[in-house]
């Protein structure tokens, strides 16, 4: 079993930063990606960015490339989003997940936190 622990949301102005993280515990593989998502009110679950764990390779959504930097700690087990050039739009619940290579869906979720973007 795999848990995900998220941290480092808040309040923000449009155009500061924020740095996420997400510690994860339990049985976990080398063969795995993490990725980001988030979700506004009344608004669906997107795609925001993911990370291979073996090779760092990172893929982002079109909305949040340029501003948004995913990264890996291996030592720490933690994946971080740093978040740049914050906008009102980027306001949403933030959640980590893991998805095994093998795998075609994120089986383990974290608990979600929030990130505000005032204007």
């Amino acid at each position: 079993q795999v848990q995900l622990v998220e941290s480092g949301g808040g309040l923000v102005q449009a155009g500061g930063s924020l740095r996420l993280s997400c510690a994860a515990s339990g049985r976990t593989f080398s063969n795995y990606y993490m990725g980001w998502f988030r979700q506004a009110p009344g608004k669906e679950r997107e795609f925001v960015a993911v990370i291979d764990w073996s090779t760092a390779s990172a893929a982002y959504a079109d909305s949040v490339k340029g501003r948004f930097t995913i990264s890996r700690d291996n030592a720490k087990n933690t994946v971080y989003l740093q978040m740049s050039s914050l906008k009102p739009e980027d306001t949403a619940v933030y959640s980590c997940a893991l998805r095994y290579s093998t795998s075609t869906r994120y089986d383990y979720w974290g608990q979600g936190t929030q990130v505000t973007v005032s204007s």
